[in-house]
C-alpha cells in the first residue's frame, strides 16, 4: 500500500479498475440502485472512520457556509488612519463646498 500514491502507475490501474467495476455495478443494478449503495458506503465509512463526529461536521459546515462576522465601520477613524484618504476625502469636500457655491450664485443670477 505504500506505493500506491496518486500520479503513479498503479493507482492509474487502481482507479482504472474502481470504475470499471462501478460501471458494471450500474449496468447490472441501475443507477440509482448503485447511488444509493455508494452513499451508504460513504456513510459507514464516515461512521467507522470519524472519532469526533460532532466537530467533524461542525467544521465541514462552517468550512461551507462560513460564519459572517458584522462589524460597524468608524469612517472617520478610517480616513484618519489613512492619510491618501484624508486627502482624498478633503479634496472631495472642497469639491462639493465648491459645486454649492456655484449653484447658489446661479440661483442668484437667475433671480
Amino acid at each position: 500500500m505504500k506505493n500506491l500514491k496518486m500520479g503513479t502507475p498503479l493507482a492509474g490501474v487502481v482507479c482504472g479498475l474502481a470504475l470499471v467495476a462501478i460501471a458494471a455495478l450500474v449496468m447490472l443494478f441501475g443507477f440509482w440502485k448503485v447511488l444509493l449503495l455508494v452513499v451508504l458506503f460513504a456513510i459507514g465509512y464516515f461512521v467507522g472512520t470519524v472519532e469526533n463526529k460532532q466537530e467533524f461536521i461542525k467544521d465541514a459546515a462552517n468550512r461551507i457556509i462560513p460564519a459572517k462576522e458584522a462589524h460597524m465601520i468608524d469612517i472617520k477613524s478610517e480616513i484618519a488612519r489613512d492619510p491618501e484618504a484624508r486627502n482624498a476625502a478633503e479634496q472631495a469636500a472642497e469639491e462639493y463646498a465648491e459645486e454649492e457655491t456655484a449653484e447658489e450664485a446661479e440661483k442668484e443670477d437667475g433671480e
